[in-house]
């Protein structure tokens, strides 16, 4: 049972990171297993449970699994560590990044896309949650300018596109499917039309915003699967609605782990 997914570009670049699956929590249905929101109506001690969980892979602690009150924007946060998890997670915003190497950026997803941003030059690193209308704001390129800004400089970066749903079940409305075509350089060749609705690849857009960003190196790495087709592996908001659970994505800047790092979950 494998608890989180891993980017071979991210391991080698010495990133401590997961997409992690619902599976190998311990909350009961709908949320089983794995399941870290708070506001879906899990009990909070499991939720608490499945963040120390996800803490042991990651090498922090629990208390410094940081991520937002997500809303579809573009608003990034610099993570200094100091913060509690509550303080952050009040706060509205799509993007966390950070420099210190006991702090985790997180987002949290459900069909949404995770990408994870890691700078090989200095160490910075970033949590991206990417809906579609996020992805139609910009909040790619958003993350990519501020983890520029917080590395002082140059870009070599390293992007990982996690489960999300994909194109084979992303159905959705020709206003919506304007606006993702617009989003990107790819534009209608991300749209698939040959079926009576239009079906969208964000996975090809999102890779195309960061081919367009201002990196001055970047490798891009794809962990796939679509969440709405697997529900062994995923929760997914399209199939299984507001009581379902939501899965998280972290990274942890280049450091000296915790003792947790160590940890071997049963």
């Amino acid at each position: 049972m494998a608890l989180a997914l891993e980017s071979t570009l991210l391991r080698q670049a010495g990133m401590r990171h997961g997409f992690f699956t619902r599976q190998g929590g311990v909350s009961a249905p709908p949320w089983d297993s794995f399941n870290v929101s708070f506001t879906t109506g899990d009990a909070p001690e499991a939720v608490r449970e499945n963040l120390a969980r996800a803490a042991a892979v990651l090498g922090v602690t629990a208390e410094r699994i940081y991520f937002l009150s997500q809303v579809h924007g573009t608003t990034c946060r610099v993570i200094s560590g100091d913060e509690t998890a509550p303080e952050v997670r009040a706060e509205r915003g799509d993007v966390t990044l950070s420099r210190v190497p006991t702090a985790a950026c997180a987002v949290r997803v459900a069909d949404c896309v995770p990408v994870l941003l890691a700078d090989r030059r200095s160490g910075a690193v970033a949590a991206v949650h990417a809906g579609w209308r996020g992805v139609v704001r910009g909040v790619v390129p958003a993350a990519v300018a501020a983890l520029r800004g917080l590395g002082g400089g140059p870009l070599d970066l390293v992007a990982a596109v996690g489960p999300h749903i994909e194109a084979c079940c992303f159905e959705v409305g020709e206003d919506v499917a304007m606006a993702l075509a617009g989003a990107s350089p790819l534009g209608e060749a991300a749209v698939d039309r040959s079926r009576p609705k239009a079906r969208v690849s964000l996975r090809r857009i999102i890779e195309a915003q960061l081919r367009a960003s201002d990196a001055e190196h970047l490798a891009v790495d794809h962990v796939l699967g679509c969440t709405v087709c697997d529900p062994t592996r995923f929760h997914s908001y399209r199939r299984d609605g507001k009581r379902g659970g939501r899965m998280l994505a972290a990274i942890v800047a280049p450091g000296t782990p915790t003792q947790f790092e160590a940890l071997v979950l049963p």
